[in-house]
């Protein structure tokens, strides 16, 4: 069974950071993604990692602020969130998918839970 689980969530002030978490079990795919959703809002992607060769991708609103990273020997995958701002509050999903880098959010196909982030101005 494959699953993906988020973690590292919370409540930050403005400027802040937060390292999000995501730890798969199962099967693994070539390609991690985060996305996030705030409310009222569609989801949209943050930045994607291939394991093998970790190649990366960024939105456009989270370049040179956020950073993705992943550990092989754990199986998990990494946000590290810098320079917050309260327009990052959003629920965070981490998902898998085969194949290519994408940021399409159709083409991932196991998804976790969503872990909350709240950034305070």
């Amino acid at each position: 069974q494959v699953q993906q689980v988020e973690s590292g969530g919370g409540l930050v002030q403005a400027g802040g950071s937060l390292r999000l978490s995501c730890a798969a079990s199962g099967r693994r795919f070539d390609v991690m993604g985060w996305f996030r959703q705030a409310p009222g809002a569609e989801r949209e992607f943050v930045s994607g990692i291939k394991w093998i060769g970790g190649s990366t991708s960024y939105g456009d609103s989270v370049k040179g602020r956020f950073t993705i990273s992943r550990d092989y020997a754990k199986n998990t995958a990494y946000l590290q969130m810098n320079s917050l701002k309260p327009e990052d509050t959003a629920l965070y999903y981490c998902a898998a998918r085969p194949g290519i880098l994408s940021r399409s959010t159709d083409e991932y196909n196991y998804w976790g839970q969503g872990t909350q982030v709240t950034v305070s101005s």
